[in-house]
């Protein structure tokens, strides 16, 4: 019991200082700017103009508005823009590409805070944009082809809050400070148990067992076993609580700069248990269409991640 206890108050602290003092603060920046560019007509500006270049890749205006979420806000940003493409008449193909892009892309909550790290954004940025535009593609023409193309009037309107005065501005701002706070203080619980499951793995030896058992195979094809912790952690409980366990791996040395920035083609998206989860809770049709969409961002994914390893 007394080593429960002790893993569990651990693991609670690095939990809060992570949340706390490093999602907070990143994500009220972020959050305050996107808030801000919304308010003031920028968004809108550039949705109107790379929506027609990305119809193609089977994407929407509002599609558009989901990657900017995604890759500036967080991982359950673009629920709201599925949502709002699904109440608007947008077509189970559209939604479907717009779903697997959202899946392949970089989560801003786990992006941004590992900037501090040492996580290179430019090519992060960039390769994002590539694997989410591989995923849409490639599921409005391959994966999801047999979906309904048929579309209602589709208003692609942005609706949001204005910040043409002082006080707008300011409003915008508290907004955005407390959607933030809302978002870092929503982490603790997953984080707390992750990083307590994960730590008793540890201490029980769980994790060292698997890490012997597959690592011959690992090394093989040139992965580092030491990514077994980290893409478990990921793929079981989410990106925030994988950058928990990333940070203290950083902090002990156990993984370079090098390796980070090579791994995050397949660590850092909201394609995992709770990311998926919280992504098809948009509506009826958006659930509809995971499969296909999943297909795609398996597709996206394995394009970033060649990409992240190449550029390392």
């Amino acid at each position: 019991m007394d080593i429960l206890i002790d893993i569990i108050l651990k693991a609670g602290r690095s939990a809060v200082e992570l949340s706390l003092f490093v999602l907070l603060p990143v994500m009220v920046v972020m959050l305050a700017l996107m808030r801000l560019l919304e308010a003031r007509g920028a968004l809108d500006w550039v949705v109107a103009r790379l929506g027609p270049l990305l119809r193609p890749f089977g994407l929407t205006g509002l599609g558009v508005f989901a990657a900017l979420q995604i890759n500036f806000v967080s991982f359950a940003a673009p629920m709201a823009t599925l949502t709002m493409m699904e109440q608007r008449g947008t077509s189970d193909r559209h939604l479907a590409a717009t779903l697997a892009m959202v899946f392949a892309m970089a989560q801003a909550n786990a992006a941004f805070p590992m900037l501090t790290m040492g996580l290179r954004f430019g090519p992060l940025l960039a390769y994002s944009l590539i694997g989410g535009l591989c995923a849409a593609a490639a599921t409005y023409y391959i994966f999801g082809r047999n979906l309904s193309a048929s579309e209602a009037v589709v208003d692609e309107t942005l609706h949001h809050p204005v910040a043409e005065t002082a006080k707008g501005i300011l409003d915008v701002i508290n907004r955005a400070g407390a959607e933030a706070f809302k978002i870092a203080v929503g982490a603790i619980p997953m984080l707390v148990l992750s990083l307590v499951a994960v730590t008793a793995l540890k201490r029980f030896g769980a994790i060292d067992a698997l890490t012997a058992w597959i690592a011959p195979g690992l090394q093989l094809v040139g992965i580092d076993p030491i990514l077994i912790l980290p893409s478990l952690t990921k793929y079981l409980a989410g990106g925030t609580a994988m950058m928990g366990v990333m940070d203290e791996m950083r902090r002990a040395g156990q993984v370079s700069l090098e390796l980070l920035n090579a791994s995050a083609g397949f660590l850092i998206s909201p394609f995992d248990l709770p990311g998926v989860a919280v992504l098809i809770s948009a509506g009826r049709r958006v659930a509809a269409v995971w499969k296909p969409a999943a297909a795609g961002a398996c597709l996206g994914i394995a394009v970033r991640t060649l990409g992240h390893a190449f550029a390392a």
